[in-house]
């Protein structure tokens, strides 16, 4: 079972597997906040890493099936998902702080765990 998995893991793209790896460093970092401080904190910690994940889901779907394509495009697209996802990323914190009883310390520590994902994704290669 295990070289199952280990080859179907091979066949994802760094991308797919950064991606993943941030849904499961989110997911339990809710579960955490929830099982150790209540759900509104927890409630907290998903809107902290839904701000994490999805500019980054958008900077992967830029950088899609990269086979084929010309560099002009390659860099171009590159430029337009780090412009979307810090776009998408202002504008998502900025949504979040309008939430009522949002707190800070979940939102912005599941926040940076999802982001720390980067940090090792160089060793996942």
């Amino acid at each position: 079972m295990f070289g199952v998995c280990q080859v179907a893991a091979r066949k994802l793209s760094t991308v797919s597997k950064v991606l993943i790896y941030q849904f499961l460093i989110i997911t339990t970092a809710v579960f955490g906040f929830a099982v150790v401080l209540g759900w509104q904190q927890a409630g907290s910690a998903a809107v902290g890493g839904v701000v994490a994940f999805i500019p980054n889901a958008f900077f992967g779907w830029q950088m899609r099936n990269p086979a084929g394509k010309s560099a002009k495009i390659l860099i171009n697209r590159f430029y337009l998902g780090e412009a979307g996802k810090w776009a998408l990323t202002v504008i998502l914190f900025a949504a979040a702080f309008q939430l009522p009883n949002i707190n800070i310390f979940p939102l912005l520590s599941t926040y940076m765990a999802a982001i720390a994902v980067f940090w090792f994704a160089l060793l996942m290669r």
